[in-house]
Parts: C-alpha cells; sequence; structure tokens
C-alpha cells in the first residue's frame, strides 16, 4: 500500500506561531506542512501568489483564515483559541498595575467571559465583530485610562499603533494539533486536484515577492499581485528593450521604504516571445561607507523601533509624556543616562514622532569617526551637514575629540544650523560620575533641552510590569507559552542592579525564556542566571580607604550601606530590601552618615 501525505500551507499571524505550527507538525510523519508569516492581508497575498496545485488544505488563525477564503477554493482551518490559552495569557498580565481590559472577537472574548465568572475575576471584557469596531473601541478606553489591553492579532497591531500596552493571546500546542487534525481529516475527502497551470508555477515557484509577465510591447500579460502600481508597470516597461536574449538583466525599484530587486529575463512560449520580471523585497544596507556615518528613513527607523525593549515593554514609563513633549520641538536635545537606557531608541522616537520624519535621519557616531569622516561632515559640499530637513543624531558624544568639539559648534553657529535640521546629542554618563564638559558646554551655547534616562536600578518596582510585557512578545517571537516567574524570581530581578541597564536586562530575560521550558520562569533558573552576569560584569564598588579589619564597626556599616545604595542608583527602598533591614533603619543610618559628613565639611 502507498503511504499517502497530506500537503498542508500555514499561515501564521506572527513569527511566534510560526514556530509553535513548525514544532507541532513534527508529531505528524505524514503531513508535509510549509509555514509562513503573515498576518491579514499579507497572508492573503501569499496564498495568491502560491503555484496552483500545491496544498491540499490551509491552515491560519482569525481574521488572516477569513481573509484567506476569499481568495483560495482550498479548504481553510481556523486555529481556535481555548479557554486555556485565554487563562494562560491573562496569568501573564497579573503582574501589570494599571487599568486593563480584554478586546477582540467572539472567539476570544467568549471565554474570557467564561474564565471570569468561573473565577470570579472582574474585569472588562469588550467584543468586537470587524476590524473598523476595533479602533472605535480602544479610543473610548483610551479615554477612560485604560493603558493595556489582552486581545487577538489584529487589536494588537492597532493597540501598538495608539499608544497601548498589549498582551497577545496565542494559540497553544492543543488548539494547533486539533488544527491540525482537522486539516489531515478534510484533506483526505477533498476530492482532485485542480489541473496544473505549467506557465504559471514555472515562473511563480519558490518566489517570495511580485512576479509580473508583460508583452514584449508592454502589455500586461500576468501578474501575481491583484494591481501592478502605475509607477512599477512603467519601471519595467523602460527595461524590456534592455533585456538579453539570453541570461538575466538586474535593477532596482524602491516603493516607499521597501526596495526591491528586480531580476528580468525573456520567456518564449508557444512561439511567442515574453517578458518574465521576479520583484524579490531587498534589504536597504545600514553599512556606511564612511566610518561612524550612516543614513536611515523612516522606514528602517520603524522597524528598529518597533523591535526594541523600549517599544516591546512600554520602558518609557512616565516619561512617555515629556518624550512626546519634546518630538515637537526643534530645540537641540541632549539625551543622557547610563550605558544600555536606550539612548538611541529614544532618539529614533524623537525623529519618528517629529514633522521632520519623512526627511532622512543622520546617525553620527562620535565613537567610530576617522579623520576622513570628519573631514567629509565639515568640508565636503554634499555633507549631511549642508542639507535642510534633516535630523541628525550625534551619538557617544561624549567621546568627540575636544578639537572636534570645538570645531563642530563652530560650524552649528555659523551656518546656523539648529534652525536647518533638528539635533539631538546623546551622551554615557556613569551613576555619580560628574556631567561631561562637552555636553554641559554645547548645552549652553545652544540651548539645548535635557533628557536624564533613568537607569533600571530606580525603577526596580517596575521591574514586574516590564518582565512580563516582553515576555509576552519572547512568547510571539519564540513560540512559547510562558505564563511568568515564580514569586522568588522576580524578586531576585528586582534586587539584582542591572550595571547594563534595559540592555542587560533584556538580553537576560530572553536568555531565561530560551531555557524554560514549563509555563513559569523558575527561581533557579534566575539565580544561575544572574550568578553568571554578576561573573561577566561585575559591578565596582567603591573601595574604602581601610581594610575591614583596621575600621571600627560603624565604618563598616557605613560604607557597606553607601555601597549597597550606590549600587542600586540611590534607591534606598530597593537597597534596604538587599540589605535586610527596614526602610526606616536605612534612613537612620543615612542620616548619621550625611550628619558626619556635614560635619566633616564645616572643621575643614
Amino acid at each position: 500500500m502507498i503511504e499517502t501525505h497530506t500537503r498542508i500551507l500555514g499561515i501564521a499571524p506572527y513569527d511566534g506561531m510560526r514556530t509553535a505550527m513548525e514544532q507541532a507538525a513534527q508529531a505528524y510523519p505524514n503531513v508535509e506542512m510549509d509555514i509562513y508569516t503573515g498576518d491579514l492581508e499579507d497572508g492573503q497575498a501569499i496564498v495568491q501568489q502560491m503555484p496552483p496545485n500545491s496544498y491540499d488544505c490551509i491552515i491560519s488563525r482569525g481574521g488572516t483564515a477569513a481573509l484567506i477564503r476569499q481568495v483560495t477554493d482550498l479548504p481553510v482551518v481556523d486555529i481556535h483559541i481555548s479557554v486555556y490559552d485565554v487563562l494562560r495569557t491573562m496569568k501573564l498580565a497579573e503582574n501589570y498595575s494599571s487599568l486593563y481590559a480584554i478586546v477582540g472577537f467572539p472567539s476570544i472574548t467568549e471565554p474570557a467571559h467564561t474564565l471570569c465568572s468561573l473565577l470570579d475575576f472582574n474585569l472588562d471584557i469588550l467584543t468586537v465583530n470587524n476590524a473598523a469596531e476595533v479602533r472605535h473601541t480602544l479610543e473610548r478606553l483610551q479615554q477612560g485610562g485604560y493603558r493595556m489591553v489582552v486581545c487577538d492579532m489584529v487589536t494588537h497591531t492597532i493597540a501598538r499603533e495608539m499608544g497601548f500596552d498589549a498582551f497577545l493571546i496565542t494559540s497553544g500546542v492543543e488548539s494547533l494539533h486539533a488544527a491540525i487534525d482537522q486539516a489531515v481529516n478534510i484533506s483526505s475527502w477533498f476530492g482532485q486536484l485542480r489541473q496544473e497551470n505549467l506557465f504559471l508555477r514555472s515562473i511563480t515557484q519558490g518566489q517570495n515577492g511580485r512576479v509580473i509577465v508583460m508583452e514584449s510591447n508592454g502589455d500586461l500579460f500576468y501578474s501575481s499581485i491583484s494591481e501592478v502600481p502605475a509607477e512599477l508597470s512603467s519601471v519595467l516597461q523602460s527595461h524590456i528593450r534592455e533585456i538579453p536574449a539570453s541570461g538575466n538583466l538586474r535593477f532596482y525599484y524602491t516603493d516607499r521604504d521597501q526596495l526591491y530587486s528586480i531580476t528580468a529575463q525573456q520567456l518564449l512560449m508557444n512561439n511567442i516571445q515574453r517578458c518574465l520580471f521576479y520583484c524579490v523585497p531587498a534589504r536597504i544596507p545600514l553599512h556606511s561607507s564612511r566610518p561612524g556615518l550612516r543614513t536611515l528613513n523612516k522606514g528602517e527607523c520603524e522597524y528598529l523601533f518597533a523591535n526594541s525593549f523600549y517599544s516591546l515593554s512600554g520602558a518609557m514609563g512616565t516619561q512617555a509624556a515629556e518624550i512626546r513633549s519634546l518630538a515637537l520641538l526643534r530645540q537641540p536635545v541632549f539625551i543622557y543616562g547610563e550605558p544600555g537606557t536606550g539612548k538611541e531608541q529614544i532618539a529614533r522616537y524623537l525623529y519618528l514622532h517629529s514633522s521632520l520624519a519623512n526627511h532622512p535621519f543622520i546617525v553620527v557616531n562620535c565613537a567610530l569617526l576617522n579623520e576622513k569622516t570628519w573631514d567629509f561632515l565639515l568640508n565636503h559640499y554634499n555633507s549631511p551637514l549642508s542639507a535642510t530637513g534633516n535630523t541628525i543624531y550625534f551619538q557617544n558624544f561624549e567621546s568627540i575629540p575636544p578639537q572636534w568639539s570645538s570645531e563642530l559648534l563652530a560650524a552649528i553657529e555659523e551656518t546656523g544650523l539648529a534652525r536647518r535640521v533638528r539635533l539631538i546629542f546623546s551622551c554615557s554618563i556613569v551613576e555619580g560620575e560628574p556631567v561631561p564638559e562637552v555636553l554641559r558646554h554645547f548645552s549652553e551655547r545652544l540651548g539645548s533641552l535635557a533628557l536624564p534616562l533613568p537607569s533600571l536600578r530606580s525603577r526596580s518596582d517596575e521591574i514586574p510590569s516590564l518582565s512580563s510585557l516582553y515576555l509576552n512578545s519572547l512568547n510571539l517571537e519564540l513560540g512559547k507559552q510562558l505564563s511568568g516567574f515564580e514569586p522568588r524570581a522576580i524578586e531576585m530581578l528586582r534586587q539584582y542592579p542591572w550595571p547594563n541597564n534595559y540592555t542587560q536586562f533584556k538580553n537576560v530575560l530572553r536568555a531565561l525564556a530560551a531555557l524554560s521550558d514549563g509555563p513559569y520562569i523558575r527561581a533557579g533558573t534566575v539565580a544561575d542566571m544572574l550568578s553568571k552576569e554578576r561573573t561577566l560584569r561585575a559591578v565596582p564598588q567603591p573601595a574604602s580607604a581601610r581594610k575591614p579589619s583596621e575600621q571600627t564597626l560603624e565604618e563598616v556599616i557605613r560604607d557597606v550601606v553607601q555601597q549597597t545604595v550606590a549600587a542600586h542608583g540611590g534607591n534606598r527602598a530597593a537597597a534596604a530590601r538587599q540589605l535586610g533591614i527596614s526602610r526606616t533603619t536605612l534612613w537612620r543610618y543615612m542620616e548619621k552618615i550625611e550628619q558626619k559628613q556635614q560635619n566633616v565639611e564645616k572643621e575643614s
């Protein structure tokens, strides 16, 4: 007996579900499953570009599955959301301290109502019946003071655009297995596949971009997209005469913020010559031939910020309103803080929310500049300092040599640069060290606005909320089903000093998520990870002038208290927790230390 295989096309709304679908498919040896990531119209477009007769069935979820049904006659199986899927996300959201609601289509809100009734939870649950209702519903929540929603993918996308924190309800392994079982059953009786179209199969197979075929006179013969933009059609027609009889012609085309690499060749079918164009999305290279100088556009900055820890975890916190206000101004801004506090991401945010977002974002990394790049900046006619309307971000400004800083300040003042472009500077300042003189000097001369970024240590009470939001994004990316941390584990994260701040915090959370195989990240796993971090990133503590054996008990206590408070960035509540004493006791110690220092100063 010949063993039959079921061919299934999986369309995942997000990368994490794609990973989970790949893992679930491994349990079905008689299933051949190809999985792509595409939400809503993107998922619909993937199906439209697939060669005919390639699959027996399609698996997708929610609104994406509904759109796919409009463009295919293959059966489409919906991945349902179980009560356990909703419960897992509600547990993950427990650490969130502000008002939140559950918003989504009935497939989400119906099990949510059931859970809240059984568990006696008092949560606001709002049902939408189409995508058009989502934004109106979220606007009403925003007016009511809500900052976060637990939701489906459609709502998640719109909520992030509107500035909400959002927990996406993901489908668990059980739901995926049920969908694959249903797809196998449907495919067994679905019937004969349609006859292959060899021509269209040969020109579209294996392509992930646009496939367009034109007659030799420029008329459209076939397109894998519903409508070819007029500008693209004109570009393709202009290259028809350049296509060689054998071999390929390669050129590029930019559609808004997307660069396409286009390969053209002549195609002979039934003795008729036609022109075949493969239009494949390509990344615009971020590398610059000038060290320390990089140019980004709005689309690239949006991508980089949207996938950053600042965006995914709501790490701007109470500074969000201030940062939004600064984005609307044209005055120079100085961003400063410890390493890892997200200075570059905030610079991107200021650019994206300014009136200059459609102009280039120029990054000048002062730590990487060489003589040749510096000469280009100050003396070349094509220098970004000669342009108007750009945003120029001087990164790592504390690294600029004194001679160059003087030349730059003179150029800014003499050419009116601050009036022609938006200037943003950033400096890394280790806590306790004085503000670099170059920052102070530029701020005074340019009348710039200061934006200090807090260390993670000073926000230790927000670590449960920050970690839950980022874990939710890691669930999507890694295909995990994490519900949070054990109580002792989250306390360990709060007490750790985080010398490299959010950058280190993000990397540790990612490693913890990858290593954990249960619903909760265990305290032992966190303890092992932080022990390795302490070894790799030892935090230097101020050494006492004398050895402990030479000090009085009072002096030993004074040094320990001062070092612990400094390690927590001045956060006395966190320092008291680490020392195992009450905040009142810590305040009493600090008062004695400060009083003694004042007496010494008076005597001197």
